[in-house]
């Protein structure tokens, strides 16, 4: 089997390193000091000005007597220009040697090339960082999608649309936080490991406190541990963090996710609902520049007023008027028909929820706010004030996901421990009593909601794949 030290490529940069540090090149040089970032020296261009710089070589292209190349900081890219009589011929025979993809430092002066490219005319450089693999070919990038999320550092480098892309998904976070903190609300930080995992329906991952001789879980969520903030009287927090749940991996999950979480005393889920639209149109005008996200078809317009309509009035549009006055059996061979498996052990609940999840919500194309579901699925949220079987709560679908979902949040201690005991079923130590302790004490009604900070960036990038905005997704390991 063959071995790193077996790459030819490798073996040629190995010697090409030997022959630099004959010449008193260092292959792994020391801090250097840059005039600015090359997206700064651009900005700042002038003719004749001394800078310097440094950055990734990614082309090269001898001339003989003279050498032009390419180098790449992170923030953006800059022709040098190499010349024997100006370097000498030492450092330029030097120069030669260098590899694409090797990490040099460089110092000269401003010009404009004769095509009118900005550049930088090489007075002297040095070697900070020898690469001994080489890069992937040059005119195909990285398309490999296996070895792109596995070495994304490789994607970054070679693919350009992908580091604009981590690029917009670290400002268009930083939007977020600003939007929020400008509103008066304060960032928090709870546990994300926890000695009971709630807050949500999933399996959590299980780890073991040494400490204290005790299981642990990693949050799933962590909506009990807010709200207890709410009973401590923060009126307005969030939290911008990490959950991770012990499922499966698809289009649109990872088990390691960012989600941001906020809770707001004295409003609703319609202070949600003002909350989420003005807090996604800001980011996607500010980071991504439009309000119509795609093209043709799929364009997502994000302006005007968003639909809002029911759960149920969606299952009817789908399954016919009659469809809650049919039978269970009728119900279930109706969903049968429309392509759905459908578990012997299901009640109508969850049949109707099956219908929901598997042919309704991903046709939601442009925002849409479904409304009043079933308070059976939604134990923490409080129930509608006309009808005790609906919850007051609703789950916004863009590109036919779920984004954020924002409830009335329930604050009937008594109600809640009801709710919780019934969702526990015959594990009742599941139920989490400290949260029902601080619940006891007073929590003001609220408004809360989460926000799939992935999905979001999905949406508003065009992204399909939720690892494809992860820097590193889990993946099955080698």
């Amino acid at each position: 089997m063959s071995t790193i030290e077996d790459n030819e490529y490798r073996q040629q940069r190995m010697e090409n390193m030997r022959k630099l540090e004959e010449m008193g090149y260092s292959p792994y040089g020391r801090a250097f000091e840059r005039t600015g970032r090359l997206a700064d020296i651009r900005a700042d261009f002038s003719e004749e000005k001394e800078i310097t710089a440094a950055g990734r070589l990614m082309t090269k292209r001898d001339m003989g007597k003279s050498i032009f190349a390419d180098i790449r900081d992170g923030s953006d890219r800059f022709q040098v220009y190499a010349q024997k009589k100006e370097l000498g011929e030492e450092a330029f025979e030097a120069f030669k040697l260098l590899d694409i993809g090797d990490i040099i430092g460089v110092k000269g002066n401003l010009f404009v090339t004769r095509t009118e490219e900005q550049t930088i005319k090489l007075t002297d450089w040095t070697l900070l960082s020898k690469a001994l693999l080489p890069l992937p070919e040059k005119w195909h990038g990285l398309q490999d999608v296996e070895i792109r999320y596995r070495q994304r550092y490789l994607d970054l480098i070679t693919n350009p649309e992908v580091r604009e892309l981590f690029d917009k998904r670290i400002k268009a976070i930083e939007r977020i936080r600003a939007f929020l903190v400008e509103r008066g609300f304060y960032e928090v930080e709870t546990p994300m490991i926890q000695g009971q995992a709630g807050g949500a329906a999933a399996k959590p991952f299980v780890t073991h406190y040494t400490a204290l001789s005790s299981d642990m879980y990693l949050r799933i969520a962590p909506e009990l541990y807010l709200k207890r903030l709410l009973v401590g009287g923060f009126d307005k927090v969030f939290e911008l963090n990490r959950n991770f749940r012990n499922e499966g991996l698809d289009r649109t999950h990872n088990p390691e996710f960012t989600m941001l979480e906020i809770y707001e005393a004295f409003t609703d889920v319609r202070g949600m609902k003002e909350l989420i639209t003005g807090l996604i149109k800001d980011v996607a005008e500010n980071v991504f520049g439009t309000l119509k996200v795609g093209e043709g078809e799929s364009m997502i317009d994000l302006s005007g007023e968003w639909r809002e309509v029911e759960y149920r009035q969606l299952i009817k549009e789908r399954m016919g008027d009659d469809w809650y006055d049919l039978s269970l059996e009728d119900a279930v061979k109706k969903a049968e028909e429309a392509g759905l498996d459908i578990d012997p052990a299901w009640d109508m609940l969850m049949v109707s929820h099956e219908v929901y999840e598997k042919l309704i919500e991903k046709s939601l194309h442009n925002p849409t706010f479904v409304t009043r579901l079933p308070a059976k699925l939604i134990p923490l949220a409080k129930t509608c004030e006309d009808d005790a079987d609906l919850v007051d709560v609703f789950e916004l679908v863009i590109r036919g996901q779920e984004i954020a979902p924002a409830y009335t949040e329930m604050n009937n201690p008594l109600d809640q421990r009801e709710r919780l005991s019934d969702q526990a079923g015959e594990d009742q130590e599941k139920v989490d009593e400290d949260f029902l302790t601080a619940l006891e004490h007073g929590m003001p009604p609220a408004g809360g909601m989460g926000v799939g900070i992935d999905r979001l960036i999905m949406t508003l990038s065009g992204y399909d794949a939720i690892r494809d905005v992860i820097l590193f997704p889990q993946l099955k390991q080698k």
